[in-house]
């Protein structure tokens, strides 16, 4: 699954580049550095291989979400409807900019059920965010479609797919705005990076200058520059950019592999009876980092789980997860901030403790999912085919 999987020389040889000039950071210094810009090579090698526009690179994958929202103007009191199943830093991020984020059901997806989305549309919504989870894509024609015809922005939070695509183009690209991240576990990793593209250049504009302070990035004297807009630094270092790149590099090799080993594992369950799978609007866009299975029940989901993390198998139980779904989300039912929220910001905000997620529930509640990993060999592959289609069996034959 993640990228760190496959460290190597390459990685060893873009950072040594870096350490050998001295210069870390990606702006200026132009006469001490060698000629490295690893984060603009990073950026164009993004923009050359997904056919878009602009790659701004980000310190994160949660501050290019920041950078997206503020680059396309999403600010107080705006709503940005969002799936209950993401990472917490979806709806950090809205939150962050005085936006409401606004949750709402999945569906076998995994992703944004396009229905509970236009039932959520009111006359405050500006942003349609699906998260493209767990290696595949949101309904993503629907959602556009929504957003089209509503007139609203749609920013792909594509942080756990990257390199995966839907019908040939690939996902963070078919919105107005997409993020990815390269954190230590993501696909491709930097260490710590993130990263937004858009084909639309005044975005990409904002984006630019918000990651760096408001700087225009205008001449060849950062001290002389202008500041149009207030901005944060959100710039990446041209170490982590070095990592990234060369991880980018292996791109094609680690979808192989994910894609490889994933089929090998959900052939093994193929018999199975009372086993299904998320559906996935184009299998063939799926960049495979995990398998997610649906049980029969919430009860046999558990059980399941629990007996191939006994086996050796690691796996997810969302609906008891922390960080990726809302049941356990108490920080944010609670509105438990470390500075206060503005009076007009918290009465905007939904009752998350009480709304109803009743649909997410009984799809999350029966999910289990299996990470993919890039170094089973061949035998060790089998093997754990083995043992999970055991592992499931033995559960399942015993309802």
């Amino acid at each position: 699954m993640p990228g760190y999987e496959l460290w190597g020389e390459e990685e060893k040889k873009h950072l040594n580049d870096v350490i050998e000039s001295g210069i870390l950071m990606r702006y200026n210094f132009e006469s001490a550095r060698n000629n490295h810009w690893k984060a603009k090579e990073f950026e164009q090698a993004i923009q050359k291989r997904m056919h878009v526009s602009h790659a701004q690179l980000t310190s994160s994958g949660t501050s290019a979400l920041l950078t997206a929202l503020n680059a396309a103007g999403v600010g107080a009191g705006d709503e940005v409807i969002l799936p209950t199943f993401t990472f917490v830093a979806s709806f950090e991020a809205v939150l962050s900019v005085g936006a409401i984020p606004v949750l709402v059901d999945i569906d076998d997806t995994l992703t944004l059920d396009p229905k509970a989305v236009e039932k959520a549309i009111s006359s405050r919504t500006k942003v349609i965010m699906p998260v493209h989870m767990c290696g595949a894509m949101a309904d993503i024609s629907a959602l556009k479609e929504l957003a089209k015809k509503n007139k609203l922005l749609l920013i792909e939070d594509a942080c756990q797919a990257f390199g995966g695509t839907y019908r040939g183009k690939y996902l963070g690209t078919i919105g107005d705005l997409g993020c990815f991240s390269f954190d230590f576990v993501k696909t491709v990793t930097c260490g710590e990076g993130g990263a937004v593209v858009t084909n639309k250049d005044e975005y990409y504009v904002h984006a630019d200058q918000y990651t760096d302070h408001g700087h225009d990035h205008i001449g060849n004297n950062r001290g002389a520059e202008n500041h149009p807009y207030l901005g944060l630094n959100y710039r990446i270092s041209e170490l982590h950019a070095a990592v990234g790149l060369a991880q980018f590099e292996k791109l094609d090799q680690i979808l192989s592999i994910q894609r490889k080993n994933k089929k090998v594992l959900k052939d093994a369950l193929r018999e199975v009876e009372g086993v299904n799978y998320r559906r996935v609007p184009d299998e063939a866009g799926d960049n495979a980092s995990f398998l997610s299975i649906f049980l029969p029940s919430q009860e046999l989901a558990k059980k399941v789980s629990l007996e191939l993390s006994t086996k050796g198998i690691g796996n997810a139980y969302w609906y008891d997860n922390n960080w990726h779904y809302i049941r356990k989300w108490d920080h944010l039912k609670l509105l438990k901030s470390l500075a206060p929220l503005y009076k007009e910001h918290k009465e905007l905000l939904p009752n998350y403790a009480n709304a109803d997620y009743s649909q997410s529930d009984e799809i999350i509640s029966k999910t289990v999912t299996i990470p993919i990993s890039l170094l089973w060999n061949d035998e060790e592959l089998a093997k754990k085919a083995e043992i999970i289609n055991s592992a499931v069996s033995s559960i399942l034959t015993k309802k």
